[in-house]
């Protein structure tokens, strides 16, 4: 299977995802040259980076449902990293290669369908607000014009006095509120969005009346009288008269949860795991770069697992790999402790507040202890050991580097200890 045919099995894992302007020739051709860009990131010859480039292609030929990142990530981590075709050596490599490359994929599909989104929105403020200027001047024909721009728009509009009380709302904009347009006039605005939305806003829009700015912007939850959470992004902006005196103010409103809930889930990708749903490498310096010191830190190398990969295939070691990271979550919770997967069979412990070395030692103690029991994995008792290298340390470290070679001598002379004794016990044998 060929660049082409990735490209073709893309096209159509996307098939109904919106993207009029484009034939089935058009997208498979786009497409492959897109295959092309992501499969030098995979392997490792073009910068991650590309990875957004491609997220933005895909946004500007109108492919702006959240399917387009489901339904793409798959081809990336799995056609793709078979069309490669990985040795047993380098699979994990390529994996993870590709792993992270559909995270920026995600990552810049978020950015750019946000960009889309706002660019649209502040499209439509400018239309809405120069039809309401021109409502002023020329009575009759542009009242006509804005009512028209108010009624069919697919965004919320709604008009507010300088007291903050509505005036009118469009059918987009109460629905987005979950309420009735003819509940809503009259109404302080504050009272329908609620104190903690407002709050935020409130000295802007004073600013406002005083002239000292002409519009304002916010995004926030939003309540629904249903129970039910919206995320509302906001622009608001004042009408002049002549004398520029504020008349009244105009906002338009996007409903934009569906985008927050993809870029909440984006992140997640980014910094989690996908295979144990563990934070990643990333997401663990994150937190150590702000961790609450004295600081314990294990750092864990499983024995064996190659030759688990070797014997039984990657589908049981990936198991293998779940279970692992299950019963090192069940070791630390009690003190809070953060566990990360940093490596293919490389995991780390960070316990923040740690009281010292003792506890250290209790905590390393606790982990190999969750490992001795076998795993039962498709009928099969699997037992893997680790090595653990442990550093305690005061303060937080100016320079993680050293701390991490520090936990990292410590562990391989664990392993070193560990083979020498396995060795030992062997050469006993009857």
């Amino acid at each position: 299977m060929g660049v082409r045919e990735v490209a073709v099995r893309w096209a159509d894992a996307l098939d109904g995802v919106v993207a009029p302007t484009l034939t089935r020739t058009q997208i498979e051709g786009l497409l492959a040259e897109q295959t092309e860009v992501l499969f030098a990131a995979v392997r490792g010859t073009a910068d991650l980076s590309v990875a957004h480039d491609v997220a933005a292609v895909l946004v500007a030929a109108n492919y702006r449902d959240p399917l387009a990142v489901s339904r793409s990530i798959p081809v990336i981590c799995h056609d793709m990293v078979g069309e490669i075709r990985p040795t047993a050596t380098d699979y994990e490599q390529i994996r993870d290669r590709a792993i992270a490359v559909a995270a920026e994929f995600a990552a810049g599909f978020t950015k750019e369908l946000r960009s889309a989104a706002l660019n649209e929105q502040e499209t439509m403020l400018a239309a809405t607000l120069s039809a309401a200027q021109e409502a002023e001047a020329r009575q009759q024909l542009s009242e006509a014009r804005f009512e028209a721009v108010f009624e069919g728009a697919s965004v919320g509009i709604g008009t507010m006095d300088v007291t903050g009380k509505v005036l009118d709302v469009n059918a987009a904009m109460a629905e987005m509120l979950g309420r009735r347009p003819a509940d809503m006039p009259g109404r302080s605005v504050a009272a329908l969005l609620g104190p903690k939305n407002i709050g935020g806003a409130f000295a802007e829009f004073e600013r406002i009346l005083s002239g000292a700015t002409n519009r304002l912007r916010l995004e926030a939850d939003y309540m629904r009288p249903d129970g039910t959470l919206a995320r509302i992004d906001m622009s608001m902006s004042a009408v002049r008269d002549h004398s520029g005196q504020v008349r009244f103010l105009i906002g338009v409103a996007v409903d934009v949860t569906d985008r927050k809930l993809l870029a909440d889930r984006m992140w997640h990708d980014a910094n989690y795991d996908s295979l144990t749903d563990l934070p990643n490498r990333v997401l663990f310096f994150d937190r150590l770069a702000t961790a609450t010191p004295p600081l314990g830190v294990c750092y864990l190398d499983l024995d064996g697992f190659k030759e688990i990969n070797d014997v039984w295939g990657h589908t049981v070691g990936d198991r293998v790999l779940r279970d692992v990271a299950q019963r090192l979550q069940a070791s630390v919770a009690p003190v809070g402790g953060l566990v990360a997967r940093i490596g293919g069979d490389e995991f780390i412990v960070l316990i923040e507040k740690c009281s010292g070395a003792e506890e250290l030692a209790t905590t390393s103690h606790l982990l190999l202890a969750a490992l001795a029991a076998p795993m039962q994995i498709e009928g099969r008792p699997l037992v893997v050991g680790a090595s653990i290298g442990a550093v305690f340390v005061e303060d937080r470290p100016t320079e993680v580097d050293e701390l991490m070679h520090a936990v990292d001598t410590a562990m391989y002379q664990n392993k070193a200890a560990g083979g020498a004794r396995r060795r030992a016990q062997r050469s006993q044998l009857p």
